[in-house]
């Protein structure tokens, strides 16, 4: 095997890989950046370090799997907890990543279209309808390896104009270095920290990403996934960065005008393009990646009907659209799915962290080549106790929304999501240490 990858090869898994990117980066990240921004300036931007980070790490290790074994995540999970009777955790992940990704799909549409009504006033019915049809057509026709591509170039279309609209900001380096590495919890940041993290580290990619990458060579992977994920949190930044100079009630229309104060009308049209490239990113990566999580879940007992054009791939990515695109036409969120969703996902992503673990647990299992040295199992359970972290606080806080508990402060929730996931990781740990499964010190 070659030391070096070429430079066709390295650009063309990086474009590929950008489909992460393209997910994550959608109208509720450009909504929480640039919140983030306006309210507490460069203080958190070290939470997109860290999220890019741990999504690095994550992905990795669910790609690495899947070609050691040849299975992607869903199938590796789906043999590891298979339950002959009941619905088992295969089917109750399946319905998690769907319901998330119906319940925030409107959002993407609704971002999509937000993006073009800046630029023009047309009747949001009319972008709606037009956004659906794009998607629609990508996902009828295109194949998954054209969509990636595809995604990609619209992640390269974002990460030019929110750079130009970043720098069309007063800069000072030194404080953005501060905030970038730093860790700071400004009062009152605690759930656009938590919001930072979870629009980044997003469970449907872990899904989406082993699904998608088998045909290419370990070390084309790593690097694909390295650098577009780190570019995605580049583009994260420069979003944050860009909501510096919003003032008062926020709303697209303030960040178009506060940007055009800076730049011109080219920076507010820029910020136009970028959000409805992050929209129609994100609304045809979302009913994507729900079809392949149920392929890869379920599609062991009906495998000719969860082939890419099979009736069950087709039929879950296609209602994950129409659920989206009939709210996106009445311009409404649905908000108690929205809430629900979040409780979901909150549960989803330590679910899924954990079966990982569980699974990379016995290296002895692996091809040589694709075991890592036993200290990276430590890194994955400190990503273990942030997600657990982040999935206990916003299950709590959609069920305060629900059921409203003055007792309940922002502080008692965090600490007992803080102590809760704490505990869970003492006992992934122990359980690691007794059952004596210590892989071989070797580097894939």
């Amino acid at each position: 095997m070659p030391k070096f990858i070429s430079f066709k090869k390295g650009s063309s898994s990086v474009l590929f890989w950008s489909i992460i990117s393209a997910a994550f980066i959608g109208p509720g990240t450009v909504t929480t950046c640039t919140k983030a921004g306006a309210q507490f300036g460069y203080a958190l931007l070290w939470a997109l370090t860290f999220s890019a980070i741990a999504t690095i790490f994550l992905q990795e290790i669910t790609a690495r799997i899947s070609m050691a074994t040849g299975k992607n995540l869903g199938e590796i999970i789906a043999i590891k907890f298979q339950q002959r009777q009941g619905i088992g955790l295969p089917k109750i992940l399946f319905l998690g990543v769907a319901f998330g990704c119906a319940a925030y799909q409107s959002g993407n549409i609704l971002g999509a279209v937000a993006g073009l009504r800046l630029v023009a006033p047309v009747p949001s019915y009319i972008f709606t309808l037009a956004v659906i049809g794009i998607c629609y057509g990508l996902l009828v026709k295109g194949s998954i390896k054209q969509i990636a591509h595809i995604m990609g170039f619209l992640v390269l279309i974002m990460g030019c104009v929110f750079s130009y609209v970043c720098f069309q900001m007063d800069i000072s380096l030194k404080d953005l270095l501060k905030g970038a590495f730093l860790p700071t919890v400004p009062p009152s940041s605690g759930s656009l920290i938590i919001g930072l993290v979870g629009t980044t580290i997003v469970p449907y990619n872990l899904f989406l990403g082993s699904g998608i990458g088998k045909e290419q060579s370990l070390k084309e992977m790593r690097f694909g996934i390295g650098i577009a994920v780190a570019i995605g949190g580049l583009i994260s930044m420069a979003i944050m960065l860009g909501g510096t100079g919003v003032q008062g009630t926020y709303s697209y229309q303030a960040v178009s005008e506060a940007i055009a104060a800076k730049s011109g009308k080219l920076g507010s049209l820029f910020f136009a393009l970028g959000l409805f490239a992050a929209g129609l990113s994100s609304a045809v990566t979302a009913p994507l990646a729900a079809a392949i999580c149920g392929q890869s879940l379920l599609g062991q007992s009906n495998p000719e009907n969860w082939q890419k054009n099979g009736k069950y791939f087709k039929s879950t990515w296609l209602v994950i659209l129409i659920s989206g695109g009939l709210f996106g036409l009445f311009n409404t969120q649905p908000i108690p799915a929205i809430i629900a969703a979040q409780g979901i996902n909150g549960l989803l992503l330590p679910l899924v962290c954990v079966a990982i673990y569980l699974a990379i647990r016995d290296q002895n299992q692996l091809p040589e080549q694709f075991r890592h040295r036993e200290w990276l199992n430590r890194v994955y359970l400190a990503i273990i106790w942030v997600t657990c972290f982040l999935g206990l606080y916003n299950i709590q806080k959609a069920l305060l929304k629900i059921v409203p508990i003055n007792t309940f402060t922002e502080t008692k929730v965090i600490w007992i999501s803080a102590l809760l996931s704490a505990a869970l990781i003492l006992m992934l740990h122990q359980d690691h240490t007794i059952s004596g499964t210590k892989p071989p010190n070797k580097t894939g």
